[in-house]
């Protein structure tokens, strides 16, 4: 059965829900542009938790990789194709397991709980400057900074150079959205990884020297150790800033949009700090900020009821799955203290996100000092939406603030 799915309509970011609802209403995987969408919880944790399924395409001969590459104009980027679709996120087996253990020693709850104290100074002197304004635009300035601010002090960069970091990362990332694959965008995307391994490069030499406690430092001693190569170090490097920044700030942005539509809920989680951790996890279930993983069948296989073939590519619907009916009671409804919340904004399985840690440390921070210092906060004009399937949050969200 072929899907009538069409995520780049105009109106698709700012409501995606029924959508998804008329998916998870479909039976069994139906197709969409070479996809096999799973849109409900137990299908989409199912395809990615199986070992059988792989995100690289290792699984295809040569020939055929660059076939798939040529077929969506994912070729012809020397720096993109040898730092980026060969990142860790596109490795499977020994190899991803191999960089994970590198860098997971830095992504530990105790490691980031010593990010608190800067978090929470850089959060409050944004809102130092923010606040008296009275009006401002949650995404542009104050979300989109932090991200990148927080990252570049994990991996050890200098802090003016961080939104130059988050220019290159979005601009190599917007690549991987196929409606917007244009040439001037291949080439953007291009340059901004050369310029991105050049600033590693610099930073990597100035570790060499004079190591710090920082994530670079640590990444040097386990390329000297031979756990992983230079490429792989600059690389994974480049990864942690590329799946951490860009859909931290959706997920903020959602996340605030949430409790400005449900007001009661801003109200309760303001009376009660102490919902935080939950309220950040109901965030990501209600609106994750990455809604559309791909895997391949690395072998004949039977999943979801049924027998699909090596090659078979699936689509794994997260935000869909993350509403369904079938594993959340009442999942429309936004509720700051919902227990259980076994959600998928993170995955599932081996490729389970790395950084999810990280990302509900700066929101729990944000939205404790915000509304700790902020107590009216409403909307000031309409929220603009990205579309499409790459990521989903806010691309605008003013609003009105005031102190008592």
């Amino acid at each position: 059965m072929t899907a009538d799915f069409d995520p780049a309509h105009p109106g698709f970011g700012a409501d995606p829900w029924p959508a998804y609802a008329r998916l998870r209403a479909m039976p069994g995987l139906p197709q969409w542009q070479g996809f096999r969408l799973a849109s409900r919880a137990d299908d989409a944790r199912a395809i990615a938790s199986d070992r059988r399924m792989v995100r690289g395409t290792a699984i295809f001969g040569p020939a055929e990789r660059r076939r798939r590459q040529v077929a969506q104009n994912f070729h012809d980027m020397p720096f993109h194709e040898r730092f980026v679709q060969t990142s860790m996120l596109e490795l499977d087996g020994p190899d991803h397991d191999r960089l994970r253990r590198a860098v997971f020693p830095f992504f530990t709850k105790t490691r980031l709980d010593s990010l608190r104290p800067f978090v929470t100074r850089w959060v409050d002197a944004a809102l130092d400057r923010l606040i008296p304004q009275g009006r401002f635009d949650f995404i542009a300035d104050l979300a989109a900074d932090l991200p990148g601010q927080v990252i570049g002090h994990l991996i050890g960069a200098d802090p003016a150079l961080a939104p130059q970091m988050t220019q290159w990362s979005e601009d190599t990332v917007s690549y991987f959205d196929m409606s917007r694959r244009t040439a001037d965008r291949k080439a953007q995307a291009e340059r901004a990884v050369v310029l991105f391994h050049d600033a590693l490069q610099d930073l990597h030499a100035d570790r060499k020297a004079r190591p710090r406690d920082d994530l670079m430092t640590a990444m040097i001693g386990a390329e000297d150790a031979g756990l992983l190569t230079h490429d792989e170090l600059i690389a994974t490097v480049m990864q942690i800033l590329h799946a951490g920044h860009g859909s931290t700030i959706d997920a903020m942005g959602s996340g605030l949009h949430a409790l400005l539509v449900h007001p009661d809920q801003m109200a309760r989680l303001r009376d009660d700090p102490g919902l935080m951790p939950t309220a950040v996890h109901e965030m990501f279930r209600f609106a994750p900020p990455l809604i559309f993983f791909h895997r391949y069948a690395a072998e004949d296989l039977s999943i979801c009821g049924q027998d699909w073939p090596k090659g078979t590519a699936f689509g794994l619907l997260y935000a869909s799955a993350n509403r369904d009916p079938g594993a959340f009671p009442d999942p429309d409804r936004f509720d700051v203290a919902r227990r259980p919340n076994l959600h998928l904004a993170f995955g599932a399985g081996p490729h389970v996100c790395l950084g999810n840690t990280l990302a509900r440390l700066n929101m729990e921070i944000l939205f404790a000092r915000l509304l700790a210092r902020a107590r009216r906060i409403v909307p000031a004009g309409t929220a603009v939406w990205k579309t499409g399937l790459q990521a989903h949050g806010p691309l605008s969200l003013p609003v009105s603030v005031t102190t008592h």
